[in-house]
């Protein structure tokens, strides 16, 4: 058995190279408890010879895998708070991108833009999507006002990425 008043690292130490017993030392889970403390880390998992030992604070699920492992835990679970309400979804309308591509938000390199925040739109182009060297223009979905423009000019984007919002 290990002298218990060895330092901390060299407990784990000797656990890491396989010199303790099989099994988990009582002492190095407090100290990896402590080390949790201390460091503000959420948790701490070491595996050895196929013991596991996972030190956690707050909330824990049982891993997925049944592996012959020990799990422990630092603390008791302490209740979780509320989750913070949810931010107002935005009104209007989303204009996202029909492909992948690059996004021009002007005709040219030195022109205006097609369209600023708090222009008036119906059913014109609002925006390029440059896709294998071929300008695809995207027309506004519906008529209202541009009140958020969400990509810069000459931008990489997803398909379905959001490009503006239409109220």
């Amino acid at each position: 058995m290990m002298d218990k008043r060895k330092p901390f690292r060299s407990r784990v130490a000797a656990y890491l190279k396989g010199e303790t017993t099989p099994g988990v030392d009582s002492d190095v889970v407090r100290e990896m408890a402590k080390l949790l403390e201390e460091t503000g880390l959420s948790e701490i998992e070491v595996e050895r010879g196929g013991v596991r030992v996972r030190v956690a604070r707050g909330r824990t699920q049982a891993a997925p895998d049944a592996a012959p492992a020990s799990a422990t835990s630092a603390q008791p679970v302490e209740p979780v708070a509320a989750a913070p309400p949810a931010p107002a979804a935005k009104r209007g309308t989303l204009v996202t991108s029909p492909m992948v591509g690059t996004v021009y938000l002007a005709p040219q390199p030195g022109a205006p833009p097609f369209v600023n925040i708090g222009d008036a739109v119906t059913d014109g182009t609002v925006c390029i999507i440059e896709a294998m060297k071929t300008m695809n223009p995207v027309a506004a979905p519906v008529s209202g006002r541009i009140t958020e423009i969400l990509v810069r000019d000459n931008q990489p984007v997803e398909f379905g990425e959001p490009l503006m919002r239409i109220e």
